[in-house]
C-alpha cells in the first residue's frame, strides 16, 4: 500500500486539513472559512490573535451557514434583546465555542472589525458575549453573522430558553446581598453589647442602636427568609418534617423574640444570629446553585429544533417562526437542518440522519413521496417538504409526552439524607423545647419564656443545613473541573445508591462521528485499492466517505458511474467493472462459508469483474477505555445494554459486557423506558448513560440519567448530569468518590449535632446570652463547612 501524505494544519483553527489546503500569505487553511477569518483580522491589524495562545487557536469557521433573516423579525428581537433606547442596543449572546484567552482578546475588540458595535465584554465562566450596538450601523443578524464569520456561531435557542434561569439566579444574589448588608451593619451596631461597655453616655446610643438593628431585620424576614418560612409551612400542612423546620422556627423565634426585647426595652436581642443564619443558608444555596451556569440539564424538543426555517409559499421564500409553522406548508430545508415536523418530502433526495432521535446510526436515504419523521438531521443538498402534522403533533414531539416527562416532582431544597436526619432533629429540639418550659414553669415562670425560645434559637440547624451544600458544591465542582457536571446535591445522593448501570451504545459507548474500516478478503492489490477508491469517491453516502477516507492512494476518472438507493454502487473503471454495496446486488456470487459479521448491514461488499473479493467491515470506533469501564462497574453494578441498532454488534458487545449480559438491540425510545420502568418496579435503582433524543425518556425515567456528550455545552436531553465523552472511562471513579463524600457529609453531621449540644446546655439553664449565640452560631457552621470543603477535596478522584 502507498503511505498517506502527509497532513497540513490550519493555521487558523488547528485542524486537520483532510480535504484540502488553501495556501495564503504563505500559510495552510483548512476552508475558505478560516482563510477569510485570517484576511479579517490581518486587514483590520487584529492578526496579534495568533500570537496569544499557539496551543489553543481559533474555533473551526463553518462553510454551511443557517439563514439568518428571522431575526430581522420583531418578535425574534424582542426575545433577545436585553436593552433598547433608540438606536443604542444591548444584548448578550452565548457563545459555546469560546475556549481560550485568544478568544477573549478577539471578542473585545469587536468594534474594531465592525464600526456599528460600541463596546463588548465576555464572560468566559458563562461561555457570553455582551455586545452594545448601534442598529442604525448594524442589526442583529449582522451582528450573529459577523460572530459566525469569526469561528463563534452563537446558540441562539439556548439564549431563549436560559433567561428564566437568569432571573432566579439573580434574586437569589439580590436577597443574599440583602442580608449580608444587614448582618454586617448589625454586628457593627452590636459592638457595645459584645464589649459591655457601661459607660451611661452610651445607653442613648445602645437604644439607637438597637432599634436600627430592628429596622435591618425587617427586610431579611420579609424578602430574604422567605423561601424557608414558605417551605417550613408546607411541610407542617403536609404533615412531614423536613429541616425547613426547624430553620422556619429558629427564624422565628429569633426575630421574635428580639423584636420583643427591643420594644419592651428588656434586651438587646439576638438580630446578629439572626441575619447571621439567613446569610449563611443563602450562601450555601448560592454556592450550591452557582455550578453551571453555562450548562443546561432541562431541555425540551424546543431546543433541538431551529428557531425558524424557510416556507415557500406561491413560489417565493419566506422565514416562518417554528410555532407558526401549520399542516400543507411547504419548507425548503439546507444540509445539517433538522427536519421541524412529520413531512412528506416533494423535492429532491433527503439522507436523513435519525441517529439522536432512534439511536440508528445509519444514514437513511428518502426518495420524493417517502414519508419523514420530525428530528431527522438532512445531511445532503438542499430539500422541500410538506408538512403533515404540526409541530406539536410530530413523532418528536410524542418522546417528550411519555409518562416520565409528566410525572414531574418538586424540585427539593435540601437532600434526602440531611431531611431524614432532620425528622429526628426536628421531633427531639420540639420535646427538648416543650420540657424545658414545663420544667421552668414549675421552677421559675420568669425565666420559662426566655429558657424556650433559647433552645429554639440555639438548636436552629445552620451548621446541618449548610453541610451538604457545601459539601455537594465543592464535589461538583471538582467533578466539574474533571468533566463530569452534577445536577444537584439530590442527584449524587440517588447516584451514591444506584446497583444498575443501563448503557445506550450509538454516541454513548461508541464515537459518533468516528468509524473504523477493515477489509475482510482477498488481499487488495495497489490496482484494487485504486479501483474500489475511484468508485467511491463519486458516492455521498456515509459508508462511501468512511471507504474513501479509510484508502490511501490516487483516484482514477470513472464512467457509468451508477448508484442504486439502498444497495449499493458501480462504475466502470480502466474497462474494469466495480461494484460496492449489499448482498442484494449479487447474492448468487456469495460463498455459504460466510462469517455472520459478513451480512451486517454495515458490511460493504466488493465485486471486482463479477468475482467477489472481500468485503470492508465499517464499525463505529468504541471509546477508549470502555472494556476496563464496564469491568470496573460490574463489581459493584449489575450492567445491561440497550440500542436502538442492529444485531450485528452482538458480538463486539458480548466481548465487553460478557455473553450473560443483558443486551437489547432494535429498541425504539418506549421500549428502553419500559425497561428502566421494569427494573425499577424489581427494586433495582438505576443509572442511565445515553447521548440522543432516543435515550430522553428513559434518561428522565431513571434515578440517575446521565448524557454522555462530546460537546457538554451543544443540546444534550434532559438529564441529570452531562458527562464528557472522552471522561466517560472514568466513571467508576466518579462514582466511588460521590459515595466517600457522602461519609464525609455523615461525619459533618455528627459535628453540627455536637455543636447543638453545647448550646443547648446553655439555654435549658435558661443562661444563653446574646454573645453566646453570637459566637457559637457562626462557628458551627464555619467548622461544618471548612470540614466538608477540605475532606471532599482531598478525597478527590486521581485521574488525569
Amino acid at each position: 500500500m502507498q503511505q498517506a501524505k502527509q497532513i497540513k494544519t490550519c493555521y487558523h483553527c488547528g485542524e486537520d486539513c483532510n480535504t484540502e489546503v488553501i495556501i495564503h500569505d504563505a500559510h495552510d487553511f483548512c476552508c475558505h472559512g478560516c482563510k477569510t477569518v485570517y484576511t479579517l483580522l490581518n486587514d483590520t491589524g487584529l492578526i496579534s490573535y495568533y500570537e496569544i495562545d499557539k496551543e489553543s487557536p481559533g474555533s473551526t469557521v463553518s462553510a454551511h451557514r443557517a439563514n439568518k433573516d428571522f431575526l430581522d423579525l420583531e418578535e425574534v428581537k424582542k426575545q433577545f434583546i436585553d436593552f433598547s433606547e433608540g438606536s443604542r442596543n444591548k444584548v448578550t449572546l452565548y457563545l459555546p465555542s469560546m475556549h481560550c484567552a485568544a478568544c477573549i482578546w478577539l471578542l473585545e475588540k469587536l468594534e474594531q472589525l465592525n464600526e456599528g458595535v460600541y463596546r463588548s465584554e465576555v464572560n468566559f465562566l458563562r461561555k457570553e458575549v455582551t455586545i452594545h450596538f448601534n442598529t442604525d450601523i448594524v442589526s442583529l443578524k449582522e451582528l450573529v453573522i459577523l460572530l459566525e464569520d469569526l469561528g463563534y456561531p452563537p446558540d441562539l435557542q439556548r439564549d431563549r430558553t436560559k433567561r428564566g434561569a437568569n432571573k432566579e439566579s439573580k434574586k437569589l444574589i439580590l436577597k443574599l446581598g440583602v442580608a449580608g448588608f444587614a448582618f454586617g451593619n448589625i454586628m457593627l451596631f452590636s459592638f457595645p453589647e459584645y464589649l459591655s461597655l457601661d459607660d451611661a453616655s452610651l445607653d442613648k446610643f445602645k437604644v439607637l442602636f438597637n432599634y436600627l438593628n430592628l429596622g435591618l431585620s425587617i427586610p431579611v424576614l420579609l424578602y430574604s427568609s422567605v423561601d424557608y418560612l414558605k417551605s417550613g409551612w408546607k411541610s407542617i400542612r403536609v404533615n412531614y418534617l423536613t429541616i425547613d423546620v426547624p430553620i422556619a422556627l429558629g427564624i422565628i423565634t429569633l426575630f421574635g423574640r428580639s423584636a420583643f426585647e427591643i420594644l419592651s426595652g428588656t434586651g438587646p436581642g439576638y438580630f446578629d444570629s439572626f441575619a447571621g443564619l439567613v446569610f449563611f443558608l443563602l450562601i450555601g444555596k448560592w454556592y450550591q446553585s452557582r455550578t453551571y451556569e453555562a450548562l443546561a440539564f432541562d431541555r425540551d424538543f424546543k431546543s433541538y429544533f431551529p428557531i425558524a426555517v424557510t416556507r415557500v409559499k406561491n413560489d417565493r421564500e419566506e422565514v416562518c417562526m417554528l410555532e407558526d409553522i401549520a399542516q400543507g406548508d411547504r419548507l425548503r430545508l439546507l444540509n445539517n437542518q433538522v427536519i421541524p415536523a412529520d413531512s412528506i418530502l416533494m423535492k429532491g433526495i433527503a439522507s436523513v440522519d435519525y441517529s439522536f432521535v432512534n439511536g440508528e446510526s445509519d444514514i437513511v436515504e428518502k426518495r420524493e413521496g417517502d414519508y419523514i419523521y420530525a428530528g431527522g438531521r438532512q445531511t445532503g443538498g438542499a430539500i422541500e417538504v410538506e408538512v403533515i402534522k404540526e409541530v406539536s403533533q410530530s413523532y418528536l414531539t410524542g418522546l417528550w409526552n411519555q409518562s416520565a416527562f409528566n410525572d414531574q416532582h418538586e424540585e427539593v431544597r435540601f437532600s434526602a439524607l440531611i431531611d431524614k436526619v432532620s425528622r429526628f432533629f426536628s421531633i427531639g429540639i420540639l420535646g427538648i423545647a416543650m420540657l424545658t418550659l414545663a420544667y421552668w414553669l414549675w421552677i421559675d415562670p420568669s425565666e420559662a419564656f426566655d429558657a424556650f425560645t433559647a433552645v429554639l434559637i440555639i438548636a436552629c440547624p445552620c451548621a446541618l443545613a449548610l453541610s451538604m451544600p457545601f459539601a455537594s458544591g465543592n464535589v461538583s465542582r471538582i467533578l466539574g473541573k474533571l468533566g463530569f457536571f452534577v445536577k444537584n446535591a439530590s442527584t449524587l445522593e440517588r447516584m451514591a445508591n444506584t446497583d444498575s448501570a443501563v448503557f445506550d451504545k450509538t454516541g454513548t459507548l461508541t464515537k459518533a462521528h468516528s468509524t473504523s474500516v477493515r477489509f475482510e478478503g482477498t488481499t487488495l492489490s495497489q490496482e484494487n485499492l485504486a479501483l474500489i477508491k475511484s468508485v467511491v469517491s463519486n458516492s455521498t453516502h456515509p459508508l462511501s466517505v468512511a471507504i474513501r477516507q479509510h484508502l490511501p492512494g490516487p483516484v482514477a476518472p470513472v464512467a457509468g458511474f451508477e448508484e442504486a438507493a439502498g444497495k449499493g454502487v458501480s462504475a466502470l473503471v480502466h474497462n474494469k467493472r466495480i461494484l460496492l454495496g449489499g448482498l442484494s446486488l449479487r447474492p448468487d456470487t456469495i460463498s455459504e462459508n460466510l462469517p455472520k459479521g459478513a451480512f451486517n448491514e454495515s458490511v460493504v461488499h466488493v465485486w471486482i469483474e463479477e468475482a467477489h473479493i472481500g468485503y470492508f467491515l465499517i464499525e463505529k470506533e468504541i471509546r477508549k477505555g470502555i472494556p476496563d469501564l464496564v469491568r470496573a462497574l460490574q463489581a459493584n453494578f449489575t450492567t445491561y445494554l440497550l440500542s436502538g441498532d442492529h444485531e450485528g454488534e452482538r458480538q463486539r458487545m458480548e466481548e465487553m459486557f460478557g455473553q450473560h449480559a443483558t443486551m437489547r438491540f432494535n429498541q425504539s425510545p418506549m421500549d428502553k423506558l419500559d425497561f428502566i420502568k421494569k427494573l425499577q418496579d424489581d427494586g433495582k435503582h438505576v443509572i442511565m448513560l445515553g447521548d440522543g433524543l432516543n435515550d430522553a425518556g428513559a434518561l428522565k425515567q431513571a434515578d440517575v440519567g446521565v448524557a454522555v456528550a462530546d460537546d457538554v455545552f451543544s443540546f444534550s436531553p434532559a438529564c441529570d448530569a452531562i458527562l464528557q465523552a472522552d471522561r466517560l472511562a472514568y466513571l467508576a471513579e466518579f462514582i466511588r468518590y460521590i459515595k466517600r463524600s457522602l461519609n464525609v457529609v455523615k461525619v459533618s453531621i455528627v459535628i453540627s449535632l455536637l455543636y447543638n449540644v453545647v448550646g443547648l446546655f446553655f439555654a435549658v439553664q435558661a443562661e444563653l446570652t446574646p454573645i453566646v449565640a453570637a459566637i457559637l452560631m457562626p462557628l458551627s457552621s464555619v467548622t461544618v463547612v471548612a470540614f466538608v470543603s477540605f475532606f471532599t477535596s482531598a478525597i478527590r478522584p486521581k485521574v488525569n
